[in-house]
């Protein structure tokens, strides 16, 4: 581990600045494959294996995203995940292990981002990296030439798009990134059905493959940190077998 700590990669993004990545696993072999992928791609990658230095360098703002397994030595990665979450909304990539059901939604549960499950291909890990830092970008999403407007507002919800705050009946809700995506596609077509697959490629960049559940647990999370509408009605309605619409007041919930 100290061998893939001492090799960090200093290559340069297409953008001009480094991209600081902390990977948390004690599998040595792993850490150093991601670190080539991760150099060839443009990042910079720092490895981690001990559970109270990993939360503080997770928290300290010094890297972009946290990608973190959930088996590791003497340490569960959720409890690890959940100190993470109680100091900072940096993203978080799960690994865990294939066809785990569990993990993934406990993982999503907690506040993590998106997860991959063991064994995985690089090239899949540096896409999904990539998605779920374009999303967590102030700037991110579609281009200058969308002419997207900076605040959105429905009800008692206000959202800063360039700043990435909400603001419910004028207090702030601390929302992660992919919280704060998936919120803004629902407030962009206020009282319209949104697919769930439509959510699942524009807030996490990919297809859902069956049985998954990313988006359904992301919504539960944002229904419980948005709490009720002013008239006491569910914000976020689930459209059986299609997906989710943003409910309004005036009586266009579209469910």
């Amino acid at each position: 581990m100290r061998r893939v700590n001492e090799a960090i990669a200093r290559q340069p993004s297409a953008q001009g600045r480094m991209t600081r990545v902390l990977l948390v696993d004690d599998d040595e072999e792993l850490c150093e494959l991601v670190r080539e992928y991760l150099v060839q791609e443009g990042f910079q990658l720092d490895a981690e294996v001990d559970g109270a230095r990993a939360v503080e360098r997770a928290a300290s703002g010094d890297y972009q995203l946290t990608v973190l397994d959930v088996m590791l030595p003497g340490v569960s990665g959720f409890d690890l995940l959940r100190r993470i979450r109680a100091r900072s909304r940096t993203p978080v990539l799960m690994l865990t292990a294939r066809g785990d059901d569990v993990d993934r939604i406990v993982g999503l549960e907690l506040g993590a981002d998106d997860y991959l499950s063991k064994p995985f291909n690089p090239r899949e890990l540096v896409a999904r990296i990539r998605a779920i830092l374009r999303r967590a970008a102030p700037d991110g999403g579609p281009g200058p030439g969308d002419r997207r407007p900076e605040r959105l507002s429905v009800d008692d919800l206000e959202m800063d798009v360039g700043s990435h705050v909400v603001r419910r009946a004028g207090v702030r809700v601390e929302l992660t990134a992919v919280e704060f995506s998936l919120l803004e596609v629902l407030l962009r077509a206020p009282g319209s059905v949104v697919q769930r697959d439509e959510l699942a490629r524009s807030v996490l960049g990919r297809e859902l493959v069956p049985f998954d559940r990313s988006i359904d647990v992301h919504v539960s999370r944002l229904r419980k940190k948005l709490g009720p509408r002013s008239d006491g009605g569910e914000r976020i309605k689930a459209v059986r077998a299609v997906g989710y619409v943003y409910g309004r007041d005036d009586g266009m919930d579209g469910a």
